[in-house]
């Protein structure tokens, strides 16, 4: 019986329609939506300071989200294989980022050090950095982005193994909340030979721990 129950309750989840994406508002709307925060917060939209605000914010908020519109595996798409039988680690390191907290909608400012072992195949090295920025460019959590980034280039290139470490101070915790400037969180995920090779894995933390330390502003 309980087997039975299972089984109706996985063709219940398979038969009902999968979730539509709400449509995206207009950008008059969205300015609309600025001046109603206006508000709230016990101010006047219609001073003269504030007057342009709502365009500003805006437009401001298409460069922090850009990423919602950037396909990531798009941009690992173009490899090369002609690298003269190059099979060691691969790491561009130091990649500062700057993305959003999705609980607070508050900066998440760090650093990116991201490795792969090349299979047959390796990706220009900006196209690291644009990974990073595609996922960065978005609501957040730094543990999420972390695993997105690492299954994107594992997925993608096939390598013989990622390793992707994060390092950020989050301003929900140094601008409200506990108030704890100087507090840095690191978060990595370790994929194929990375995390079943410990030479591999003490290799790249021996990479990026000669990094200069890091040195995020909390403001």
């Amino acid at each position: 019986m309980p087997d039975e129950k299972n089984a109706e309750k996985s063709k219940k989840r398979k038969s009902q329609p999968a979730p539509v994406a709400a449509e995206r508002p207009s950008r008059a709307e969205a300015e609309d939506a600025v001046r109603v925060l206006l508000r709230w917060a016990g101010d006047d939209p219609s001073r003269e300071g504030l007057i342009d605000t709502p365009a500003r914010v805006t437009r401001a908020y298409e460069e922090f989200f850009a990423g919602y519109a950037v396909d990531p595996r798009e941009i690992l798409s173009r490899t090369f294989s002609e690298v003269d039988g190059y099979d060691e680690m691969i790491v561009l390191k130091d990649i500062r980022f700057e993305s959003y907290c999705e609980h607070h909608m508050v900066p998440i400012i760090g650093r990116a050090h991201v490795a792969y072992l090349p299979e047959h195949r390796v990706v220009g090295i900006s196209k690291l950095a644009r990974l990073v920025d595609a996922f960065a460019k978005r609501l957040q959590i730094q543990e999420k982005m972390t695993a997105q980034i690492a299954d994107t280039l594992n997925e993608v290139l096939q390598p013989k193994g990622v390793g992707v470490i994060l390092e950020a101070a989050h301003q929900c915790m140094s601008t409200r909340g506990v108030h704890k400037a100087g507090v840095e969180m690191v978060t990595s995920r370790m994929l194929g030979t990375f995390r079943t090779d410990p030479s591999t894995r003490r290799e790249f933390l021996a990479i990026v721990g000669n990094s200069a330390v890091m040195s995020v502003p909390n403001s």
